[in-house]
């Protein structure tokens, strides 16, 4: 579809509370924003979905196309994603999601449901040989059986926060990682390596943020503080290097060594509890003095923080799903 048409529905779509006319008057649709495999920009498209086995889904069917949708390759390598719904309040909603395209036996059985509420995306499936990818849209919750969500009134409370989404995905992934098999049908392997690639978007987000304004502002106010930035920037480092060697190995998920990915993970966990542990206990109480949202003038620059997400319409016959 023309960006131009595009640009059109998502103007309606957020004027009316998620409602739009025209071909989709009805319809389900959710705005999707994606950040750019290689620009690193958001990109925001219109697309149906549908729910399912409680499910959100999209397809990134492109109207039948031979090739995937923008949008899709673009979750590939950030898998954190907006999605924008309205609401019966004539509102509409947003929050992240980690996009998790379904394998195997799951792909078959929720491609078959989405069919059933939605027969158009039959009929693209019939005019192409691409399988039609179905994408699991995962609200990001903290786990039911984790801590307590942080109330966030300081910046303390916002690097805690961040704090507490990274250790809660790393054991996410590392619950996963112990069940990975290459190479099997019903493998772990995408869903695994959307959560970890989810988990590195969040962590490098979150020490830019630092290292761009949390750290350059206290050099200047607190320079007694030289050594422990000097040290928590040499973590950052340490950290970033594993990291980098995690996601190489995602890139090859189907053939990785499951007892290699697993050590690589537990390597990540130490280093990184480590670092946490440090960062919390020399700047908590230095942060804790420090409003958030901010109530005047502070340094400019990102926060450290959850990880925010960085895209074609729905056809004319059926949400297409980009």
């Amino acid at each position: 579809m023309p960006m131009s048409f595009n640009l059109n529905v998502i103007e309606e779509f957020r004027a009316n509370g998620g409602r739009v006319g025209g071909p989709f008057e009805g319809g389900d649709l959710l705005l999707l924003t994606t950040t750019g495999a290689r620009s690193g920009r958001p990109h925001t498209v219109p697309l149906g979905y549908v729910r399912a086995e409680g499910l959100l889904l999209v397809v990134a069917s492109a109207g039948g196309a031979p090739e995937h949708p923008q949008w899709y390759r673009n979750l590939l390598v950030h898998p954190v994603v907006r999605v924008e719904l309205g609401t019966e309040a004539f509102d509409t909603v947003a929050f992240d999601t980690v996009a998790v395209p379904a394998e195997g036996a799951r792909r078959e059985r929720l491609f078959a449901a989405v069919v059933r509420k939605a027969p158009g995306y039959g009929d693209y499936q019939a005019h192409t040989e691409r399988e039609l990818p179905v994408v699991v849209l995962e609200r990001l919750e903290p786990p039911a059986d984790g801590p307590a969500p942080v109330v966030v009134r300081s910046l303390a409370d916002k690097l805690l926060e961040a704090h507490t989404w990274l250790r809660a995905q790393l054991r996410h992934v590392r619950q996963e990682a112990r069940s990975h098999v290459p190479g099997r049908p019903a493998a772990l392997g995408l869903q695994l390596r959307q959560h970890c690639l989810a988990f590195c978007d969040g962590l490098t987000h979150h020490h830019t943020g630092e290292g761009s304004a949390i750290f350059p502002a206290l050099a200047r106010s607190r320079p007694e503080l030289a050594d422990v930035l000097t040290r928590l920037d040499e973590q950052h480092r340490a950290i970033g290097r594993i990291k980098e060697e995690l996601v190489a190995l995602l890139a090859g998920i189907a053939v990785t060594e499951p007892e290699r990915l697993r050590t690589e993970l537990d390597r990540m966990s130490a280093e990184l509890e480590a670092h946490l542990d440090f960062e919390e206990a020399e700047l908590l109480p230095v942060l804790a003095g420090i409003p958030f949202p901010p109530s005047g003038p502070v340094p400019s620059g990102p926060v450290p923080s959850r990880p925010g997400p960085g895209g074609s319409a729905p056809g004319p016959s059926a949400p297409t799903g980009g």
